[in-house]
Order: structure tokens, then sequence, then C-alpha cells
């Protein structure tokens, strides 16, 4: 059985108690790997590398060419290893080795993207800031520090990706910790991130109890930033103790997205893409359209091929290319779901179709559809994070942008017509990060990501995700060079 081991200051090491935790494939059951698990000393110990790593200057102070080089290395390892990755990403997380195929394709993406990024140079001259002459002003951007970088489980490489990748580029050293309920691949790239030249102490990556790396990392003063990903709930807890030493961080949390289908929308693509909005890795996505709005007027055939098209979905091995749903990641999050489908039954709305588990050993789920809800009820508030679509009705643009909005989240949403001036208006007034016109789910290297409200705080992707990770200095440097006529001296120097 293969067993992964802490990788701290570019050594691969036992955990300090000797501890280790399995990974389970959610849909068999099977024990195919063992991995350390980090105690707080250990969550130190990479801590003090990566500060040390930092303030050597072994990567912060590195041309920026050579670090671009060296990044791009690691965008080879993961394409050499492309098929070893997706396999253990479907047995570790359950996604389909369909998607898991293309989520190790769009990993390298992303990172060959902020490898080219590392080579930009961020720094600017801006004009003076009194008038000509007097002034010459360079706004510099500088890396932050040490990062702690958390992912969750849904998509664990893309996610070691996204938080590396600009942490990298920007010149920051990292503590990498993975969700322990799919910590394989993060485990496989601290593996081949050590075949490449990444000096020592750059990136260190251990697995373990969130609520012990994650608090060690969050309240070290020697971590200077926080990266994270998961639910609302952990990300308001992670700010309230980040205020101890005012850490900055950057927090992507839950969403209750709305896809919105206008009157004139090429229905049978919107179907298609409601599906794929809603489903997609068994609804396990932070801004998944998991509110369907659907204009009346369409309704009844909208919905009638909605169900033919939902009740097709194959629910079974991940493994088995026809799949198009595979398990949900674990026992505890099987039970939140049905007892999801179960209240939203109680509350009053009508079960489409699916509603039921094939498999319960599995923990395999029928895509559910439900019908005939408000928007007061708790499928269409809560983030539930598995296949479970609640569908809307509503009358005109205003209610649909209404509806919307009236949520705590605001991370993604859609809207599907044939009228872009009318679907960019509805786009524009909704309140939420990111928003995709007759399409889901597809992001963009280059644009930012990140949510409004409590779906998070600042920005991964593009320009902007890089700048999380960097403090702005501005530096003046004088022109005038004659002390006469610096006279505002005067209201504070004796002659």
């Amino acid at each position: 059985m293969e067993k992964y081991l802490l990788y701290i200051n570019g050594e691969f090491k036992e955990s300090s108690d000797k501890t280790t935790f399995d990974a389970v494939n959610p849909y068999s059951g099977e024990v195919f790997a063992q991995i350390s698990k980090a105690t707080a000393e250990d969550a130190k110990d990479a801590v003090r590398s990566a500060r040390k790593a930092f303030d050597s200057g072994i990567w912060s102070e590195l041309p920026r060419s050579e670090r671009s080089r060296i990044m791009k290395q690691i965008v080879d390892k993961i394409n050499e290893n492309a098929k070893q990755l997706a396999k253990l990403e479907a047995m570790d997380s359950g996604s389909t080795i369909r998607k898991a195929g293309e989520d190790v394709y769009l990993s390298a993406r992303s990172m060959n993207y902020f490898a080219k990024m590392a080579d930009v140079d961020l720094d600017e001259n801006i004009e003076g800031l009194s008038r000509p002459g007097v002034s010459k002003n360079i706004l510099r951007r500088e890396p932050v520090g040490v990062a702690g970088l958390i992912i969750p489980w849904n998509f664990p490489l893309k996610m070691a990706v996204w938080k590396l990748g600009p942490a990298l580029a920007a010149g920051c050293t990292v503590i990498l910790k993975p969700a322990q309920e799919t910590s394989v691949t993060a485990n496989e790239l601290a593996r081949l991130i050590d075949m490449t030249d990444m000096p020592k102490g750059v990136v260190n990556i251990i697995s373990g109890s969130g609520s012990i790396i994650g608090n060690e990392l969050v309240n070290n003063a020697d971590v200077d930033k926080i990266g994270f990903t998961g639910s609302t709930e952990v990300g308001k807890t992670i700010m309230i103790n980040a205020a101890g030493n005012l850490k900055k961080i950057t927090l992507e949390c839950g969403g209750k997205s709305a896809n919105i289908v206008l009157d004139d929308a090429d229905i049978d693509m919107s179907v298609d893409g409601a599906v794929y909005a809603a489903f997609y890795h068994q609804g396990q996505c932070c801004e998944g359209g998991t509110r369907l709005l659907v204009h009346e007027k369409i309704y009844d055939e909208f919905i009638a091929k909605l169900k033919s098209k939902v009740s097709k979905m194959k629910t079974g091995d991940p493994m088995d290319k026809t799949s198009d749903n595979g398990p949900v990641i674990n026992r505890k999050q099987f039970d939140l779901v049905m007892n999801y489908i179960k209240a939203g039954k109680e509350e009053g709305a009508e079960v489409l179709t699916g509603g039921k588990s094939p498999d319960e050993s599995r923990l395999l789920i029928e895509p559910t559809v439900f019908v005939n809800v408000n928007n007061k009820m708790k499928i269409a508030r809560e983030e539930i994070f598995g296949p479970i679509l609640a569908v809307i009705k509503f009358k005109d643009d205003e209610e649909a942008v209404r509806i919307a909005n009236d949520s705590i989240y605001g991370l993604g949403g859609g809207v599907w017509s044939r009228d872009d001036a009318r679907a960019l208006k509805i786009a524009s007034a909704m309140r939420t990060g990111t928003v995709w016109i007759n399409d889901y789910h597809l992001m963009n290297d280059r644009a930012p990501f990140g949510g409004y409200k409590q779906s998070g705080i600042g920005r991964e992707f593009g320009i902007d995700g890089i700048k999380e990770y960097t403090e702005a200095k501005h530096i003046h440097i004088d022109e005038i060079k004659d002390l006469n006529k610096k006279t505002w001296y005067k209201t504070v120097v004796p002659d």
C-alpha cells in the first residue's frame, strides 16, 4: 500500500508522533493509501521551513524568469503523470474518471498561466503626487511572505494548484494543507515538485486535521497570509482568529448560485447547461447553479425536458467512463444530502426526479430535482454540496434578479438568453462574483474569481489573484534636490 509522508524543507518525513490516516475510496470503501498525519509541532516545523526560505530570499529574490522556469517544470511533471493523477483523483474524491482527467489538464493549464505570470513585472511608475519635477513615484508589488494555503476536498489537485500558483508567482513561500478527506493528489504533487529545481523550504505540504494544522497556520505569527477555500462557517472562524495578528486573508467560501433561464433562451442548450451547472461533480461545487430560476412562459416545456435529461443520468462507479456521477465524498455528506431531500419534501417541494440512493453502501445519490420551490425553503437557501437542484418559477426579469440576490451568498450565477444585451443587464444586477451567460462553470485563469457577501473576501486567478499574495509599497524619490525649495519643511524646522 502506498504511504505518503510530510513534505517539509525539501524532505519527506513521518509525522512527529508517527501517526497516519487512511485514504478511502468513497465508492468501494477500499483503503488504498496511508498518509502521515501532521501534528501541531509538524505544522510549526513547516512554518519555520517556509519562514527561513522566505527570509533567505532563495525564492523571493530569484530572478522572475528563473521562478517562471521552475514553475513550468511543475507543469511538465503534472502533464507527464496525468493518467496516474487522474486515477488517484477519482479514487480519492469520487470524481468520475472523465472529469478527473479534465481536472488534471486544467490544473496544468492553470499552473502554466501562473508560471508565465511569475515573469511579469507588477511594479508601476506613477505620476508625481504633487507636481512634475517634485518627485518620482514607484509602486512596488512585493511578496507578502509566508502563505498558509488551506484547500477543500471537492477538487483536490485543482485547488492545490489554484493556491500554489499565485503564491509562488508572487514570490511567497508556502505551507499547503489539503483536506484530510482528499490528500492523495496534493501529496503526489509534493513528489513531483521535489523532482524540480524548486529550492528547499519554498513549498511545504502537510496533511491532517484542519482544527490542528489550520489553527496553527492561522494563529502562527510567522505566517503572513492565509488563502482558504471551504465553508463560510470555517471561513468566519479563520477571519476571527486571523484578526489576532491582522494576518492577511483570502477566503473563497460557500455559494447558493442562481441560474436564470429567460423566456427567449435556447431551451435545449439551457436544459443541458442547467444539468451541467447543478450536477457537475455530484453537485459538490461551491459556485454550482443549485437554484434554477425558469421564466413562467417556458416553464412547462423546460421542466419536461429537464426531467427527461436528468432521469437519463447514470450514477455509479466513477472509474466507469459511462458514469455521469459518482459517490458523494463520505458517509457524513451522504446523510446530510439525504436529510436535505427529506427537508425539501417536508417543506412542500415536489421531487420531479431522483430523490433516492441506488446504493447506500457506495454513497450514491440520484441527481434530484425539486419543483414547486420558493426561495424561503432550506433547499433554496442553504449550501448543500450534493446533487440537489431547486427550481423556482419567475414572471419577469426584475423578479428573477430579486430572487437571485435574496441570498447570503454571492459566488456564481448564470443567465440564459438569446439577447446578449438583456442577459448582460441581468448579469450586471446580480450581486455575485462571476456570472456566465449561456454557459456555466468555465473558469478563466486570467479573470478574477471570488464572492460577494458571505461567499468570501478577495479574489483568485488573474492579476488580482496574484496581487492577493503581495504587499503594495509606495516609494517616493525626491527630484527637487534643493533645500530652499522644500518650503513645507518650514512648517516644522526652524531657520
